[in-house]
């Protein structure tokens, strides 16, 4: 009996998705404590700010997925290749779109703090693949965890349509029960062929994808805070026409309404004192993700 429990306790201590979360849980209970998720909660969010979001959202992914791409037949990243249910590419492509139009490409921003964490990717996937598991779990299993939270809020915070449009990088076709295909992908993470000295490895490289997620919410705080998207001042004219565009599919109220609405919004997008507040709540798009998903399987 005693023999029993010592080799279960011995197995779980070395299963990597316990390792990851036992490393990462300093970090999970600072972010906590941040006003990040506090704040979220109110929905106190611009279309401006999550535009942003979104963007740099797609140069990570887009980066990730290419170097799972690379090593979808290498034995240390094979068993844990899931593309149909979880590349969110396309997805954020999808979004893009929507917010910034069919010239998207030419619009959203790269900011210095996002491409450092698509090099580190790409370092990664041709140097050391291993570690690549630490990122897809990282940011995979925050987004079918945190986010689909973040989805509610965000859609009635931007008054998104009910359809979904704006919301694909939340909606997981592929996936019909989260909790089950957690419990999933977890298993076949443990079951990587890995010595106790590589995962300790790809530990400290979970580490670093959250400390370059934080680096990443830090550039995009700074071009908020200078009013600039894509090195250009921000138009409050211009975001407020974007935003009319993107309602306007679910706007049916008489002309007073609509005069209303568009008075709401252009306070949501241009008070000053507010600004700091809404963008604060912004980031936790990339913090809630990260930092939900390693908990909440």
């Amino acid at each position: 009996m005693e023999t029993s429990r010592s080799h279960s306790s011995e197995r779980m201590s070395t299963d990597l998705s316990e390792l990851l979360k036992e490393a990462t849980k300093e970090v999970h209970e600072q972010a906590e404590n941040t006003p990040f998720m506090r704040n979220f909660q109110k929905g106190q969010v611009s279309l401006q700010e999550f535009k942003l979001v979104t963007a740099s959202l797609y140069f990570i992914y887009s980066a990730l997925e290419e170097e799972i791409e690379r090593n979808k037949n290498n034995p240390v990243y094979a068993p844990v290749y899931f593309p149909a249910e979880l590349h969110r590419k396309a997805a954020l492509e999808e979004d893009l779109k929507y917010f910034y139009g069919r010239n998207w490409r030419e619009e959203i921003p790269c900011p210095e703090a996002t491409r450092k964490y698509v090099e580190r990717l790409h370092y990664v996937g041709k140097n050391e693949p291993e570690l690549l598991v630490a990122h897809a779990y990282t940011r995979y299993l925050g987004d079918l965890s945190g986010g689909q939270v973040l989805k509610k809020i965000a859609q009635k915070a931007l008054q998104l349509p009910s359809t979904g449009e704006g919301l694909a990088f939340f909606t997981f076709d592929g996936v019909s029960n989260a909790t089950k295909f957690k419990q999933l992908y977890r298993s076949r993470m443990n079951a990587l062929e890995m010595d106790l000295a590589t995962k300790k490895r790809v530990m400290e490289e979970a580490k670093k994808a959250f400390l370059l997620n934080i680096q990443v919410f830090e550039a995009l705080q700074e071009l908020v805070s200078k009013g600039q998207e894509n090195g250009h001042p921000v138009q409050p004219k211009a975001e407020l026409l974007r935003t009319r565009n993107i309602n306007k599919s679910h706007e049916h109220g008489p002309a007073a309404g609509k005069e209303s609405e568009r008075t709401k919004i252009r306070s949501t997008d241009t008070t000053p004192t507010t600004s700091l507040v809404r963008w604060i709540v912004a980031l936790s798009f990339l913090a809630m993700t990260v930092a939900v998903g390693l908990f909440a399987m």
